[in-house]
C-alpha cells in the first residue's frame, strides 16, 4: 500500500463507518479499484483502522459516557451476542467474507432495497430512549448487529433499524449505534491483533497503519457532527438508492 492509498482508504472509512453503507463494504470495493491486493495486512488494516473511526464517538460523547452507568450498561448487554458469534465465526468470516467483493455489491444491493421497504412500510408509534430498553430489545439490536458481519451491510444500518423496530426513534436508535460501535470495533480490532501473524506487523505496516487510524479518526469526526444534524430532518431513502447505484455500478462496469 503507497500513501496514496492509505490516505484513500482512511478517508473513506471516516467517511462511511457511522452511515447506514458499510464502510467494511466500501474498503473493499475502494481496494478493488485500486488494485490493492487483499493480503493479511491488508484485511487487518481495514478492520483496525475502523477503531480510528470509533474513537470519535469516544471523544464526542466523552463526558456522556462517562457518566451514564446505565448507557454503559445497555450498551454491552447489546455486544453480547457479538462477542459470541466474532468468537465462534472469526476465521471463517476473515477467510471467505472480508475482501469478497460479490459479498459486498449483493449486500449492498439487497440492503438498499430493505432500506427502502422499511422507511416506507415501517411505522412506529413508541419513543423508547436508551435507557428505557429492557434486555429482550437489546438483544434484538445485537443480533441483529450480527448479520453485519457480512460485509457490504452496514453495522450502522443493522443496529439504527433495530433500534427502530424495537421502537426507538431514528435520533435515538442513531445515538445508540453510535455507542454500540465502541465496544464491537475494540473487540473486534483486539482480536484480530491476536489472531494475525506477528510477521504481519513491520515497522512499514505500523507506519502505515497509524496513519490511516489518525486519518480515519479526523474524517469520522466530522461525519458524525453531520449525521447527527441529518436524522434530524431526513430519513434514510438517499442511502438506500445510494447503495442500490453502487451495487449495480459495481457489477455491470467493475467486476
Amino acid at each position: 500500500m503507497s500513501i496514496v492509498h492509505t490516505l484513500i482508504l482512511s478517508i473513506v472509512e471516516g467517511i462511511t463507518e457511522f452511515l447506514p453503507i458499510s464502510s467494511t463494504g466500501h474498503l473493499i470495493l475502494a481496494s478493488k479499484l485500486l488494485n490493492i491486493p487483499q493480503t493479511e495486512f491488508v484485511k487487518s488494516f481495514e478492520i483496525i483502522i475502523q477503531l480510528g473511526a470509533i474513537l470519535a464517538i469516544v471523544v464526542i460523547y466523552f463526558s456522556k459516557l462517562l457518566r451514564n452507568f446505565v448507557l454503559l450498561k445497555n450498551t454491552l448487554i447489546a455486544f453480547l451476542p457479538s462477542i459470541v458469534f466474532g468468537l465462534l465465526f472469526y476465521d471463517y468470516i476473515k477467510k471467505y467474507l472480508i475482501g469478497n467483493s460479490m459479498v459486498v455489491v449483493w449486500s449492498l444491493l439487497i440492503g438498499g432495497i430493505v432500506m427502502l421497504l422499511f422507511e416506507k412500510y415501517f411505522k412506529n408509534n413508541l419513543k423508547l430512549e436508551i435507557k428505557n430498553l429492557k434486555f429482550k430489545q437489546l438483544v434484538v439490536i445485537g443480533l441483529l448487529q450480527i448479520v453485519s458481519m457480512i460485509p457490504g451491510v452496514s453495522r450502522a444500518f443493522a443496529t439504527i433499524f433495530g433500534g427502530m423496530i424495537v421502537g426507538m426513534e431514528k435520533e435515538e436508535a442513531t445515538e445508540f449505534s453510535f455507542f454500540l460501535a465502541i465496544p464491537t470495533m475494540a473487540a473486534a480490532t483486539g482480536l484480530d491483533l491476536i489472531k494475525t501473524d506477528l510477521s504481519v506487523w513491520t515497522s512499514s505496516n505500523l507506519t502505515t497503519l497509524l496513519i490511516g487510524f489518525t486519518v480515519s479518526f479526523l474524517v469520522a469526526y466530522v461525519a458524525v457532527k453531520w449525521l447527527i444534524k441529518f436524522v434530524q430532518n431526513n430519513n434514510f431513502n438517499v442511502f438506500g438508492w445510494y447503495r442500490i447505484a453502487l451495487a449495480l455500478i459495481f457489477i455491470f462496469l467493475v467486476i
